[in-house]
């Protein structure tokens, strides 16, 4: 499933009450082409959402082990890092 800006303000509003104050097309954007290269290298069929939900909640990915007892992996943490990477590139 693709995220656009809606779907981001939307599950945003619904997951929190603070104000959202990110570039919901660049949210968007980023998690969309994380997703897209971890199906087209891994096939694993996962969501763009999950890459969201991961990087504003830390909720884990399992199928790309991200967490181990509660904690980042090593994995997780770059994630996570080329996420905001992504991010900054996509708000330019």
């Amino acid at each position: 499933m693709k995220l656009t800006s809606k779907k981001v303000k939307d599950y945003m509003s619904y997951r929190t009450d603070e104000e959202f104050t990110q570039c919901p097309e660049a949210i968007a954007a980023a998690c969309n082409d994380m997703a897209e290269d971890f199906n087209n290298e891994f096939d694993e069929g996962l969501d763009a959402k999950e890459f969201m939900k991961l990087l504003f909640f830390n909720d884990p990915i399992p199928m790309l082990h991200t967490h181990s007892y509660g904690f980042n992996t090593a994995t997780g943490r770059h994630i996570i890092e080329t996420l905001k990477m992504r991010y900054y590139e996509h708000k330019n």
